[in-house]
């Protein structure tokens, strides 16, 4: 069986978030590395328009290459053609009041847009719920297939990997290190973290050192503006982007990764933090919290006691946990994921 997979968001002129490219690279190569069904990669040619490739151009390759169908692993596909299509909606931010991703051009292929896909691919069940609550969404059609984390992400580094040196690249702090991964973003919700800890130091608890990756963004700069009139301005690093090639140390030298979007479809941060030993603070009742299971520390992301709550148990007890955590994450893998595709594709296909 030959399917047709859009990788589109893997074009370096189509820039999609790092986790989403993360996504595509590690299940495509999942699936071609376990090779029950025939990958066909589908990718944008140098120069060309995405909807016209999409919409008018990709659809001609299911006939050209003998396809079953198109995969896509972002909500847009397309619609005409022939074959099967699977769509992939990672989540409905606009449920939880979040601008971001929010526009009509989502909400029209999260809604309507979702009539033609055979299948509608979702991450969490918390995403698969609000899907089936839509008057649009044929609710039979959404399949639930939790994401993978690499397996660089452990609890012990590789041999020539020194976990201190790395760090040492984007902070110079001696203090415990709360990691927020690519804060830089208001869904994201940084300012709790902050509330959080602005908590804590009115506690006289342990001392806490922010680590934010991410390129400088408006509200990035918002945020610093918060923890500058909070007094904590000493302990926020802003290092910029972090190579990916670091993240696992970074993960492992941290005591928590606080993970407390407002909007969440998955959170690879979540799982990646938990196979390096390192606790998660994680909103309750949220995809995020689904993801971490019964290894979180789920908190109300609005009440900064929660948090400062959650902060100062992650300090206390990240060393005890440390060969604990990564179980969860040995539930979820890409190896898993691609036989759930598989299974999905040859369910479609009969």
């Amino acid at each position: 069986m030959r399917v047709g997979f859009d990788i589109s968001p893997l074009s370096e002129e189509h820039l999609h978030p790092p986790g989403i490219r993360r996504l595509v690279n590690s299940l495509v190569l999942a699936l071609e590395e376990r090779a029950h069904i025939e990958v066909v990669r589908l990718s944008p040619p140098p120069g060309a328009a995405l909807r016209n490739w999409r919409h008018k151009l990709l659809p001609r390759e299911v006939t050209a290459q003998n396809l079953v169908g198109i995969h896509s692993f972002v909500s847009a596909y397309p619609r005409r053609g022939p074959g099967l299509r699977v769509q992939t909606i990672h989540e409905l931010p606009w449920r939880h009041g979040v601008a971001e991703n929010a526009d009509l051009k989502h909400r029209y292929w999260a809604s309507l847009g979702s009539r033609r896909a055979d299948a509608i691919l979702t991450a969490t069940e918390v995403v698969a719920t609000e899907l089936r609550s839509s008057p649009f969404v044929r609710s039979e059609r959404v399949r639930v297939c939790p994401w993978g984390v690499d397996e660089s992400f452990q609890e012990e580094p590789p041999i020539g990997v020194v976990d201190e040196a790395v760090i040492a690249r984007y902070t110079q702090s001696e203090d415990a290190i709360a990691f927020c991964p690519g804060a830089v973003r208001a869904k994201k919700n940084l300012d709790a973290v902050l509330h959080g800890l602005a908590r804590v130091r009115e506690r006289n608890g342990p001392r806490i050192q922010l680590l934010i990756s991410g390129e400088e963004t408006p509200d990035l700069r918002r945020s610093l503006g918060l923890a500058s009139k909070l007094g904590l301005a000493r302990w926020i690093s802003t290092p910029g982007a972090i190579e990916e090639t670091d993240l696992p140390s970074i993960y492992r030298s941290a005591s928590a990764v606080p993970v407390l979007s407002s909007s969440e479809g998955f959170g690879l941060p979540v799982l990646e933090a938990l196979a390096c030993g390192t606790p998660v603070i994680v909103p309750r009742g949220s995809s995020q919290a689904e993801v971490a299971g019964t290894h979180g520390f789920e908190v109300d992301a609005a009440d900064p006691d929660s948090v400062a709550d959650a902060l100062e148990r992650a300090v206390r007890e990240r060393e005890d946990l440390r060969y604990e955590l990564p179980d969860r994450a040995r539930e979820l893998t890409w190896a898993r994921c691609a036989e759930q595709v598989e299974q999905l594709w040859s369910e479609l296909a009969k």
